[in-house]
């Protein structure tokens, strides 16, 4: 690669890792798919590398992409609404609008380069989803005075390396390079010692960072003519504490980022026409500031799940599985469409709508359409939209008695308009 690529490819992918926005993804707080490529078929992409941001769902991926270098950026626009219902404070039941910052942008970057016909080495760039609600005004459960909210925005650089096995199977490693932004806004009921083990480390002192590192290993093999496969596998990647925030998630601001698995094929139902299907499995539960109940928080006493503490109440997320079926069809030489759905379990259970006002990733089913263009003889335009339908979770139970018991319901639907430019050098 000569100078001046280099130095463009790493232009590019500080540029991304800088820009990458707060967004609400949409299998739980992951993004249903990276690469424009991948989010019109659903996210699929285990089985069927398209692009160089294959690295983010199965790095084996980047054997068969060839040289090229891919930038996209995704308009995001969800849709969140809640509100609290039978509290014994008639004020406390209304309606909130989540939604005051509601257009969001992110930018994805991948380059691949074949060092020789059996091994590549790429880096691809890209967000691993996020959380934000803005809400207008504040919830007066949480706080009296202040406009409550959160803002949590991950990206993750991957350098690739790749390697076929023979003709038809391949392995790859990354080595995901994770970056994360956090603040919290309006929750001064909470920022005191019957609550948290670290008062003033909970609320309102802007933004913290952390940085951390994980793995992602895969394999895809093609079995037959028209059948490919593959799995793979993303370690959980260990983040530095959110210190600004040690008194709001556990263990002193801890804050991981999940692992997850998947297993995927690719089917080739006719020379232009393909479908895939992919399994991914993602363990919110490794990870105790966003798994952990937020069980029986008062309004006095020191209690065993204090936040901040080792073992603190957290949000209650639990293991999802998702499933991503992706259709792409070969129009003509220039033209390739494609569609999807993706259906993912929610991960909030009806317990734990309470805490969740801040963080309502209640989203199920996604569909998804893209189309790809050869624009000259080593360019490719590609677009994507998705829509989430609306889903909504209600309450049981899940206001604590100290705060006046009642319910918290979730609500959302989302929609998304992504382009991307490839060149193949």
């Amino acid at each position: 690669m000569s100078g001046m690529k280099r130095n463009l490819v790493l232009a590019l992918a500080v540029a991304a890792a800088v820009a990458a926005p707060s967004a609400f993804a949409t299998n739980g707080y992951f993004s249903h798919g990276y690469g424009m490529k991948s989010k019109g078929m659903a996210g699929v992409g285990v089985a069927l590398p398209q692009d160089s941001l294959a690295a983010a769902t199965n790095p084996a991926g980047m054997a068969f992409v060839g040289n090229r270098m891919d930038f996209g950026l995704d308009w995001f626009r969800p849709n969140r609404n809640t509100q609290v219902v039978g509290n014994a404070a008639p004020a406390n039941n209304i309606d909130y609008d989540a939604s005051d910052k509601i257009d969001f942008f992110i930018p994805e970057f991948g380059y691949n380069h074949m060092v020789s016909s059996n091994m590549s080495l790429g880096v691809s760039v890209y967000g691993n989803g996020g959380m934000n609600t803005s809400y207008k005004r504040n919830i007066t459960l949480f706080s009296s005075t202040n406009s409550a909210g959160v803002d949590l925005a991950q990206v993750i650089v991957a350098p690739t390396i790749a390697m076929k096995l023979g003709s038809s199977n391949a392995v790859g490693l990354s080595v995901n390079l994770a970056y994360q932004r956090f603040k919290a806004t309006g929750l001064q009921n909470f920022d005191n010692a019957a609550q948290s083990s670290s008062p003033g480390n909970v609320t309102d002192n802007g933004y913290d960072n952390s940085t951390g590192t994980g793995l992602r290993v895969g394999w895809t093999g093609k079995v037959s003519s028209a059948l490919t496969l593959g799995a793979t596998y993303q370690t959980k990647t260990n983040m530095g504490k959110f210190d600004k925030y040690k008194g709001l998630f556990a263990q002193q601001g801890d804050f991981d980022i999940p692992a997850s698995a998947a297993v995927g094929l690719a089917f080739q139902a006719s020379p232009k026409t393909v479908i895939a299907f992919d399994v991914e499995q993602i363990y919110y539960s490794k990870v105790k500031a966003v798994s952990n109940p937020l069980g029986p928080v008062s309004g006095g006493g020191v209690l065993a799940n204090q936040l901040g503490t080792d073992n603190g109440a957290g949000f209650g997320w639990q293991d999802i599985t998702v499933y991503k079926l992706g259709f792409s069809t070969e129009v003509n030489k220039d033209l390739t469409v494609r569609a999807g759905w993706n259906h993912g379990e929610q991960p909030i259970p009806a317990t734990q709508t309470f805490f969740n006002l801040l963080a309502p990733g209640v989203m199920k089913d996604h569909l998804t359409l893209g189309a790809t263009w050869t624009t000259a003889k080593n360019s490719e335009l590609t677009v994507s939209y998705m829509h989430a339908l609306n889903n909504k979770v209600e309450g049981t139970n899940s206001i604590p008695a100290s705060f006046g018991g009642g319910n918290a319901n979730l609500e959302m639907d989302q929609n998304s308009l992504g382009v991307a430019y490839a060149w193949k050098m």
